[in-house]
């Protein structure tokens, strides 16, 4: 072999290399932002359940107060705006807006803390964290595509809230735990295919953007968050303890 054969061999294995070291850095950043707004989000709802001022203005002593709602709302439009709107805003703008809509988040979490023990909510968010990388690797690492079960899982979430709702009025028993099964069945999917089409993302972005590289990555990470949180409400729901 001549070393022109040797170099054009040696040339698809070093492109490769570059773009699975790519897609890493991409997914490595995803992460970290996903992780800080679950510490954000973690503890502020522990803070949020431990002061009797702020729960008495969110719940008082008939149930979710106006304020609360209104927290649903904002985190609602926030969600949109990082969905839809994120690359109109500035990288300073946009990793505020996904801060605070994690600070919001934990504080509507609050209420789990008066729902179910502090030991199961521990154990079931441990619990998640380990499927949540169980399906994330899998994502990452796998060679199937996953782009077919999107809009197959979309349109089973979409299923599971129809059938929330019609709960809410049935209040079955047995209809809320197989919601629970099937919600936690569609996160862990959807875990996977996310990450799947990030790490594909990774490889086609060019890192030297830098403002526009780390809006991706918020916006990527706004996906995995929104996994995971769901994920563990789920999983909740059938594995907490009820005070």
């Amino acid at each position: 072999m001549d070393y022109k054969d040797y170099g054009n061999t040696l040339e698809p294995s070093f492109q490769k290399n570059a773009i699975a070291k790519q897609q890493a850095t991409f997914i490595s950043k995803v992460y970290m932002w996903m992780s800080l707004a679950l510490f954000i989000s973690g503890f502020t709802a522990y803070f949020t359940a431990n002061s009797p001022g702020l729960l008495s203005l969110m719940f008082g002593t008939t149930g979710p107060t106006f304020l609360y709602y209104a927290l649903i709302l904002g985190e609602l439009g926030l969600v949109f705006a990082l969905s839809g709107a994120i690359h109109k805003m500035t990288l300073g703008l946009a990793s505020a807006v996904f801060l605070f809509y994690s600070f919001l988040n934990g504080m509507t979490l609050a209420m789990i803390f008066l729902a179910y023990t502090f030991s199961s909510i521990a154990t079931t968010f441990f619990i998640t964290a380990g499927t949540f990388a169980i399906m994330s690797l899998y994502g990452y690492f796998t060679k199937t595509d996953l782009t077919k079960f999107g809009r197959i899982l979309f349109m089973a979430l979409l299923g599971v809230l129809l059938a929330i709702v019609v709960n809410i009025f049935l209040n079955n028993s047995m209809l809320d735990l197989i919601i629970s099964v099937v919600g936690v069945l569609i996160f862990m999917g959807l875990i996977a295919y996310d990450t799947q089409t990030l790490k594909n993302i990774g490889s086609q972005i060019n890192s030297e953007d830098g403002e526009s590289y780390s809006k991706i990555a918020i916006q990527g990470a706004l996906s995995l968050y929104l996994d995971f949180i769901n994920l563990f409400l789920f999983l909740l729901r059938f594995l907490g303890s009820r005070r």
